[in-house]
């Protein structure tokens, strides 16, 4: 059974989010790392346990198709760690998003800027050498995991050199920081969503975890909806908490228990 873990911080502290009500229709947004499934030194070794998967398709059925994964991660990166499910998935922060009828959708680019964007992020990856670089076709992220003590240095020189890239900007996370396409959000990707089958109509709950959620935490807020951090990261615009993905799972099994996030 769900039990809503408490805060330990002080001045940190939220509200653990409500299940659903009798007759509520939910429609669910999930962040993947660092809230569906732990962090790890090298996000491509990370794979979704099966009960895990079992459990998002559930509520997808549950849900009517109303619910879609988040994140940073490229579309065929989250195939793979959730072997290539049939649901709404949206990559690099929004850039690119595929419904679960397999329609896609890409941000546009221009080549010259994506090249310009490479080659800088090459110069920063020879500066920091202990920084893996992680490739993302129009995006790319250099991880400051295994070296936390650069990452100030990096975050200031990522922002200097993104000031020369017309097209892109920087999204600073947990140890990392994405040169991405300037634009579009993750809060822009839900408030599409928002206008779309099987999503229109219904109540927006967002999990996330880090910086790069605070834009579809503030979505959800304006729409009445539910906005869920996970862990203590304070400055955030978030209203409910839970505590890590332990905490996250098991109040989606609480979700899927009240069994009030479908049909009104």
């Amino acid at each position: 059974m769900y039990q809503p873990a408490l805060d330990p911080l002080p001045g940190a502290s939220l509200p653990p989010p409500p299940l659903p009500g009798a007759g509520e229709r939910w429609a669910l947004f999930l962040d993947v790392d660092g809230t569906l499934l732990e962090f790890a030194d090298d996000p491509a070794q990370v794979a979704a346990p099966a009960a895990l998967i079992a459990l998002l398709q559930r509520l997808r059925v549950a849900l009517d198709g109303a619910l879609a994964l988040v994140s940073g991660r490229t579309l065929a990166e989250l195939d793979r760690v959730f072997r290539n499910p049939a649901w709404t998935l949206v990559g690099l922060h929004g850039l690119n998003l595929r419904h679960a009828d397999g329609t896609c959708r890409r941000f546009p680019v221009a080549a010259a800027d994506c090249e310009r964007m490479r080659v800088a992020v090459a110069a920063l990856a020879r500066e920091f050498p202990d920084v893996r670089r992680e490739a993302k076709g129009v995006a790319e992220a250099l991880h400051g995991r295994l070296v936390p003590e650069q990452f100030p240095r990096l975050l200031a020189a990522a922002r200097a050199a993104a000031q020369r890239l017309p097209g892109y900007e920087v999204q600073a996370g947990n140890l990392v920081v994405e040169f991405k396409p300037a634009g579009m959000d993750k809060g822009r990707a839900v408030a599409g969503l928002l206008r779309t089958t099987p999503f229109a109509g219904r109540r927006p709950v967002y999990l996330g975890d880090d910086l790069t959620d605070e834009h579809a935490f503030a979505l959800a807020n304006g729409a009445g909806g539910l906005s869920i951090r996970v862990g203590w990261r304070v400055p955030s615009v978030a209203r409910c908490m839970l505590a890590d993905p332990q905490a996250v799972r098991d109040w989606l099994r609480g979700v899927l228990a009240a069994g009030g996030t479908g049909h009104a």
